[in-house]
């Protein structure tokens, strides 16, 4: 939509007016999506629901995800009565890349490679049919790649200028509490693994629980520095992206 006025956006809304945020980007653009994984998302779903029925939402399945997510997904398809679009990775691709390296290599070279196989790729091939898309970024998730996040932006990182892709993230400036209290007020379906001390989740043999008064994104890639942990589903926090 090359009509949209980034900045009359951001100027008319306030950071922490979140379903207003997303009420308006629903309004803005027909052809946008909700990236789904987690609890910030679906409370993104249960927002947007309540003003759009028919909300596009996908999903990444990376065939490495704990059990117990396929089910979240699951559920929360039929909660809210809507499709999920699920994003698996290219067969080849992947089918190269576990004959070459392994089902673990990631132990010793890094995540970066198999998130980019099974993450990136297939997010990327999403959000080429989009115009716009929704996450549930929060900026105190990573103190060293999200806390200059914005609400509203141009996604610099799978947008061109011949293709620009918007950005919105709403939840930007919510903190873990403000989720779970939603969660709980508004009873929104949760990930069973929350309750056995999983905070951040993404794929089984690259997440675990994390200890008492650990930061929630410490259970993610355990064995690798903890400054910059981003899989490349976001990785326009790594790099400056253009603003409109």
């Amino acid at each position: 939509m090359s009509n949209f006025d980034l900045d009359a956006f951001i100027s008319s809304h306030k950071a922490d007016e979140a379903q207003k945020i997303i009420h308006s980007a629903l309004k803005e653009f027909d052809n946008i999506a909700i990236s789904f994984s987690g609890a910030e998302d679906v409370v993104l779903i249960d927002m947007a629901v309540k003003a759009k029925k028919d909300v596009q939402v996908f999903s990444l399945d990376t065939g490495r995800l704990h059990p117990e997510t396929y089910r979240y997904i699951e559920q929360v398809r039929k909660h809210y009565n809507i499709n999920i679009d699920i994003m698996s990775p290219d067969a080849e691709k992947l089918e190269a890349f576990t004959k070459e390296k392994g089902l673990f290599s990631f132990y010793e070279d890094g995540h970066k490679e198999c998130c980019g196989v099974r993450k990136v790729a297939p997010l990327r091939k999403k959000l080429a049919t989009l115009d716009a898309w929704i996450t549930g970024q929060r900026k105190d998730q990573s103190h060293g790649t999200r806390n200059q996040l914005d609400f509203a932006e141009l996604d610099g990182a799978f947008g061109t200028e011949e293709s620009p892709l918007y950005k919105f993230n709403p939840l930007a400036n919510w903190s873990s509490e403000d989720v779970w209290n939603y969660i709980k007020v508004f009873e929104v379906p949760f990930n069973e693994l929350h309750q056995k001390g999983f905070t951040s989740i993404g794929c089984e043999p690259c997440t675990r629980p994390v200890l008492p008064n650990q930061h929630e994104r410490e259970g993610r890639w355990w064995w690798e520095e903890s400054e910059h942990k981003e899989c490349g589903l976001h990785v326009g926090n790594l790099i400056p992206t253009k603003q409109a």
